[in-house]
């Protein structure tokens, strides 16, 4: 069923600070999704930020309307796509208590296999939440680890989490010294199969690596519950050859030194979708390489997904860099400036929905987020903070109808929802369902 629903800021929170949700993101606000995941029985979970700063406003400002603030909401869906309930995580800013959720860069959400929600983040945090939004149920802090500060060891998990069909945990995790940076950078990739709960975690077997020599290891960067050939992985104990080892020759111009990890996402229980992209430069990196890599649970590269051009295709416009995956199907998706890709388990592209068209442009306003358990694209329209779900066909040569009929919908169901919601510049505030703090 396609379906669309709001990114909702709480009315509470707007009416605390009162957010002129008619100023321009340029007068130092702004909201910005930073992902959606489903859980089995239909429902929907949006992780997305509201900030404000204002030049000038000093960082011990206790009126709320006028001082800075940062938050991460959590919005909870039916599967009907109403608004159930909502939860806050404040960031640093106007003196708010510190959230139980662990921050961090590159935050994601997964439903884990029992029914809590993981939120994930780089470097290696992980905060366990009860799926009614009430109660952080465990974190997993990793802890800061920054260059000339004295480093206490925390208890770190993965930097982002998915699910495959039986309940295995694909996971990514960051590692200090990556590209000899001085800092705790994205580099392995990894596959869990017991469960992560609240007394425990399950040891995380590393299947690939990016940079094959991380710099300056030391007792204090092993991890016990990351393990290659049944020892913590450090130093030079790591999966070898590097995916950017197998794919040395295809960057001619740095080598993908400062390469960079993508989320991978599974394509089956014992196969998985490894995106890496070669180094971003401040000019401009339309036309750098990037592969979408096919790696066993053996941590084997066996192919990649193919049919995508490095210049007319490429995901560096925009920044594009998200790909989802319905693994009871085999079927991959990506969604960049240029067209909506998808291919088969085998790697080759099925379906190619070219943005250039007027059909399919206004896809160019959304961000591709997830699969959902049913088979469901999940993407957010980036100006006006909708949720789109799309319900993809079994098979892909009837993509282009399916995708044509859900945009349709999506317009219909906006009209519908503005007469509803009355929103102001398309930014959605709900007044009826619980709001937690974490």
């Amino acid at each position: 069923m396609i379906q669309t629903f709001p990114l909702a800021l709480p009315g509470t929170l707007v009416d605390l600070h009162r957010i002129d949700l008619t100023a321009l993101y340029s007068k130092g606000w702004g909201v910005e999704a930073d992902d959606v995941a489903a859980a089995p029985n239909g429902e929907v979970y949006a992780l997305y930020r509201v900030c404000r700063y204002t030049y000038g406003v000093a960082d011990g400002e206790q009126d709320p309307a006028i001082a800075n603030f940062g938050y991460r909401i959590i919005t909870r869906y039916s599967a009907d796509g109403e608004v159930l309930a909502s939860a806050l995580c404040s960031l640093e800013h106007a003196g708010e208590t510190a959230s139980a959720v662990v921050g961090g860069n590159d935050m994601t959400l997964c439903v884990l296999p029992d029914g809590p929600l993981a939120i994930s983040a780089c470097p290696n945090n992980t905060t366990l939440v009860a799926p009614d939004l009430s109660r952080v149920v465990a974190t997993y802090d990793a802890k800061d680890h920054r260059p000339f500060k004295e480093y206490t060891r925390g208890d770190a998990f993965a930097t982002s989490i998915s699910v495959t069909p039986s309940g295995r945990l694909l996971c990514t995790v960051a590692e200090y010294g990556v590209w000899k940076y001085g800092s705790v950078i994205t580099n392995i990739v990894g596959v869990a199969d017991g469960a992560l709960t609240a007394s425990s975690k399950p040891v995380i077997k590393a299947l690939a690596s990016l940079d094959p020599e991380p710099a300056r290891h030391s007792d204090v960067d092993m991890r016990a519950h990351i393990a290659y050939q049944g020892a913590p992985v450090g130093r030079a104990n790591r999966p070898r050859p590097a995916l950017t080892e197998l794919v040395a020759g295809e960057d001619r111009l740095s080598g993908w030194h400062d390469s960079r990890l993508g989320r991978p996402v599974p394509l089956a229980d014992d196969l998985f979708v490894v995106p890496l992209y070669a180094k971003t430069f401040r000019g401009g990196s339309r036309g750098q390489p990037f592969v979408f890599a096919l790696v066993n649970d053996h941590g084997e590269m066996t192919g990649r997904l193919h049919g995508m051009h490095e210049w007319r295709d490429s995901p560096f416009t925009g920044f594009c860099f998200n790909l989802a995956a319905d693994p009871h199907r085999g079927h991959a998706f990506h969604l960049n400036r240029y067209g909506l890709y998808a291919w088969n388990k085998a790697g080759v592209l099925r379906a190619k929905l070219d943005t250039e068209t007027k059909t399919f442009k206004p896809l160019t306003h959304f961000t591709l987020t997830a699969c959902s358990p049913a088979g469901d694209l999940l993407l957010v329209h980036n100006k006006q903070h909708l949720i789109l779900r799309v319900p993809a066909p079994d098979d892909l040569t009837g993509l282009a109808a399916a995708v044509e009929e859900a945009l349709r919908t999506y317009a219909r169901q906006r009209t519908a929802l503005k007469k509803q919601w009355s929103p102001v510049n398309w930014h959605w505030t709900q007044t009826s369902a619980p709001v937690h703090r974490l």
